[in-house]
């Protein structure tokens, strides 16, 4: 039985509440277990599970509940702390077809707990090969059938017998996944609700000594008037900093929502444990001391993140400065931070505890305030992405930015921020892009692909991503105070020759297009700089201003900066200022100086180029925003039931191909091919890059130089399989250009009549493709192969094997489409022009799959040679709309089948008409799990 447990399907969840509690699968030693738990259920609740009264269950109940074989009989059970809450269950009753049923404890039924289970219980019952769930429920029985009804699966329900048979379709639905993203969104939004809006607040470690962090914490909840009672926690002082302390947190009289630990390492899980006894709902853990300190402290935090879920508690930290809310109904600083900037509508989340505290004082001195505000330290729980979750609701919140030295869930991180990006600007540093490293401690893995793609990814979901953390302020205040531009094109006020050109300069670098500037001259005062400010708003052809106000003898600035918010406040357009180099939101320029700035406050920066570059990355997203969200769109000749069934098939019958890890001998071939910058620039002619079709086809590049090789097949336990990429492809409607192996003039002669004239012959070898001049194009006779074929006997060697393949249409532009199975973000589409020049220069697209059209077509856009697909530079116009197409039917496959680890299609050649596949290969791998964003959901 132990070594039948299915380890993978045990999870933390998130509960409606914004509680926690663990689910697993049922074990034999859970009996004892089992029995409390029935011992707690009302008579109502046992009679809606059985049917009839059952005070208690017999031994013989017992065992068969809690003895299954995970395959026709499961049952996941709940826990929160060491008590069982509630178990589900199914038994098979036939090929296909099972029958559910599930109890949930009276004290935590509302809490969300069934619908939770029952969407793991379906992932496992899939797992196994059970399509449909039949419940027989008691007509009384509301709850459970309203769990049934809306877990969007395809319900059914008859009336027979005195009971209702209702049958479940577990096919995944497009309405199962909005309600299981509804209620993740919800849960997780309510976590972090709890964390940041305490009624009460208990600091534990809160000593006497000066400058101690607990006593730091505590004094800094004080100050900042906290709406509720501080507890300082002491197991030897009455008091601490004038407060009364208590001996444990069990002492407490009041209820404590929220506990701050301030404790040694070592005594942490004690601690929390307590903290549970006592019925706290929230920590924030700012000792150190756990994996920033090597294996024994990352031993320490999985542990703490471990009982802290199965008790029910959210984390933030450990080794964190804390967190804070300035809504003046909490007043929260549980920070080491003694400066928390005033109340505002900027949402901040930092990953970095020792950051946390310079960036706060960053802020707070350009006069931005926060709506709240979290550092994650070591990230051992709470991430970014439950931040994204509470700030999406957060009517206090209209701006987000984030400080990310790690992604713990990327793949959630761009579905979330997708969304969110709808409605609020997400703006990001992500430190680490040169190496992908992550800081020691995080409970996060290093990402493989490049950060160039990282950069790809964040665009296509909408955030904005700035180099620093200057710039993250810079475009922070501009977002907070301004509304969005309409366009690119940019009007200029300035009392300074060579300021407005140092503007239009750096308008033009960043893909603005700037106005002629309006120059006032050095006297200009409030009337002339309010009057052309006007003009320069009311111009039709303009969507935003910069206005330069540098006199040089000191002027009546306040009557200036009083006159632009004025003018600007009902134009609609954004207005930014180089106001006498000052940076922030001065009180003059706000539209009530006497408190933080609110909408129509101008801000302004200490020179035009960072204002203009500030705006430009507002322009970009407000781009992104005027592009309909759109959906995958629905492709006809799909056979996706063909295509799973060749991959099951080739990963259980075919014999795997050689590992991709090195090996005495050297690295082999699936090591090294390319997924992501594709190989074979030693090909490249006048007329294209020519493959072949199959798995014959591939070359071999260099890792990468940005960082962990992001082209490799994952690495996993299981061994890499090759498919026929053909037939796979053919399944999603799309044709690999045919091409046949041969090894004398006489078959390479007889292909070419069979593949139609004219031919192409070339190095079908992997290793010897990667030399120069192993491609001959446009042969149209017997006598032109067996010359082609004698020339490349020569070149390398008697015995080469080589290709014929019937030359495809020209003019055309040859291109490379990859898909990678990424460890962290799933399935990813990657694209680039094949020639050498692109492939040196690594000059590739990045889209998460499944794609959009207008995914697609940005992909397509995203690369720096795009031009050549557009008829410039004295290339033909191609047909970039069949390009576009090919991409999505990629993005799908790569969607549907996780089993893909790599799909190369090099090259593509893009014609005037139509796109052809000249090669194509695929490798496969058993996945080891659900994609990290799929199945049911869970925590991190």
């Amino acid at each position: 039985m132990d070594a039948q447990y299915p380890a993978h399907w045990e999870a933390d969840v998130v509960l409606a509440d914004g509680g926690t509690a663990h689910v697993r699968p049922i074990r034999p030693a859970d009996a004892d277990r089992l029995r409390a738990f029935y011992s707690r259920l009302s008579a109502e609740s046992i009679y809606f599970r059985y049917f009839g009264p059952r005070p208690k269950l017999s031994d013989r109940e017992v065992a068969f509940f809690t003895n299954v074989d995970y395959v026709d009989r499961v049952a996941l059970i709940a826990t929160i702390g060491t008590e069982m809450v509630a178990v589900v269950r199914y038994d098979r009753t036939g090929p296909g077809e099972a029958e559910v049923a599930f109890l949930v404890e009276d004290a935590h039924q509302g809490r969300g707990v069934a619908s939770v289970m029952l969407e793991h219980l379906a992932a496992t019952a899939r797992e196994r090969g059970i399509e449909t769930f039949i419940a027989d429920v008691l007509p009384a029985n509301m709850k459970m059938m309203g769990v049934l009804r809306q877990v969007g699966y395809t319900a059914q329900s008859r009336f027979a017998d005195g009971v209702v048979r209702m049958t479940l379709d577990l096919t995944p639905t497009e309405t199962s996944a909005e309600v299981t993203a509804s209620r993740e969104h919800r849960a997780e939004a309510r976590s972090i609700a709890r964390l940041l809006t305490p009624g009460s607040v208990a600091v534990i470690g809160a000593s006497r000594e000066p400058g101690g962090v607990g006593q730091t914490v505590l004094r800094n909840l004080l100050a900042a008037d906290f709406t509720g009672p501080v507890y300082p926690v002491h197991r030897e002082v009455r008091a601490v900093a004038g407060v009364r302390a208590y001996p444990s947190v069990k002492d407490i009289d009041g209820e404590v929502d929220l506990a701050v630990l301030a404790v040694p390492a070592d005594s942490v899980i004690d601690v929390v444990k307590e903290c549970a006894e006592k019925g706290v709902r929230g920590l924030v853990v700012v000792s150190s001391g756990f994996g920033e300190t090597g294996p024994k402290g990352r031993a320490r935090q999985d542990e703490l993140a471990r009982i802290a879920r199965a008790y029910g508690l959210r984390v933030v930290g450990p080794n964190c400065l804390g967190i804070a809310n300035t809504d003046p109904a909490v007043r929260l600083n549980a920070t080491l931070a003694a400066t928390v900037p005033g109340r505002g509508r900027v949402g901040f989340f930092s990953q970095s505890g020792a950051l946390g505290t310079a960036l706060l004082q960053r802020v707070a001195q350009r006069g931005i305030g926060i709506s709240s505000f979290v550092s994650a330290g070591n990230r051992a729980d709470v991430s970014g992405n439950d931040l994204l979750q509470y700030w999406e609701e957060d009517e206090s919140t209209e701006v987000i930015l984030l400080y990310l030295e790690s992604l713990g869930n990327p793949r959630k991180f761009a579905r979330l921020a997708r969304r969110i990006s709808r409605r609020k600007p997400i703006v990001v540093v992500k430190s680490g892009g040169t190496t992908q490293g992550v800081p020691i401690g995080h409970s996060a893995s290093a990402l493989r692909l490049p950060d160039s793609a990282l950069s790809s990814l964040f665009e296509q979901a909408g955030v904005i991503r700035v180099d620093d953390l200057i710039q993250l302020f810079d475009v922070g205040q501009l977002l907070a105070c301004q509304p969005l531009p309409a366009g690119p094109r940019v009007g200029l006020v300035t009392n300074s020759d060579a300021l407005g050109l140092l503007a239009v300069d750096a308008c033009v670098s960043a893909g603005l297009e700037p106005r002629p500037p309006v120059n006032l001259g050095a006297a200009a005062g409030a009337q002339e700089f309010g009057t052309a400010l006007a003009g320069v708003l009311a111009d039709p052809d303009v969507d935003a201003a910069v206005v330069i106000y540098m006199p040089p003898i000191p002027g009546d600035s306040r009557s200036v900066a009083g006159e632009l918010v004025r003018v600007s406040r009902t134009a609609g357009k954004p207005v930014l200022a180089t106001f006498e180099g000052q940076l922030g939101m001065p009180p003059e320029l706000r539209t009530d100086p006497d408190v933080l700035p609110e909408r129509g406050s101008v801000p302004s920066y200490a020179a035009p180029e960072e204002a203009v570059r500030a705006l430009a990355h507002v322009v970009r997203y407000a781009g992104w925003l005027q592009q309909p969200a759109g959906a995958p769109p629905e492709l006809d000749h799909l056979d996706t039931e063909t295509a799973r069934t060749l991959v099951s098939e080739a990963l259980t019958k075919a014999p795997p191909a050689p590992s991709a890890k090195t090996s005495a001998d050297g690295p082999s071939p699936l090591g090294e091919t390319s997924a992501i910058e594709s190989p074979s620039p030693s090909q490249e002619t006048s007329a294209g890059v020519e493959g072949v079709a199959g798995p014959e086809t591939s070359a071999e590049v260099p890792p990468s130089p940005e960082g962990t090789p992001a082209d490799e097949v994952p690495p996993t336990d299981a061994e890499p399989v090759e498919i026929d990429a053909t037939a796979l492809l053919a399944c999603y409607g799309l044709t690999v250009w045919p091409a046949e192996i041969v090894r004398t003039p006489d078959e390479a002669v007889a292909a070419a009549e069979r593949l139609g004239w004219p031919v192409v012959l070339k190095a079908a070898d992997p290793e010897a493709a990667k030399r120069a001049g192993t491609v001959r194009l446009g042969l149209l006779s017997p006598a032109a192969v067996r010359q082609a074929h004698a020339d490349l006997a020569g070149q390398l060697g008697a015995d080469v094997v080589l290709a014929v393949q019937a030359m495809a249409p020209q003019p055309a532009v040859p291109t490379v489409v990859s898909v990678l199975e990424d460890p962290a973000f799933g399935p990813v589409v990657s694209f680039g022009l094949g020639d050498v020049t692109a492939r040196l220069l690594r000059d590739r697209g990045y889209r998460l799959a499944p794609l959009t059209a207008d995914d697609a077509a940005g992909l397509v856009r995203s690369v720096a040679a795009a031009p050549l697909l557009f008829g410039e530079y004295g290339y033909p116009p191609v047909a970039v709309g069949a390009l576009q197409e090919l991409l999505v039917r990629v993005g799908r496959l790569a969607n549907d089948l996780p089993e893909v680890a790599r799909l190369d299609l090099d090259p593509v050649l893009v014609g005037e008409s139509e796109v052809f596949v000249l090669g194509a290969r695929a490798v496969l791998r058993s996945p080891e799990g659900p994609r990290r964003d799929g199945g049911p959901r869970r925590l991190a």
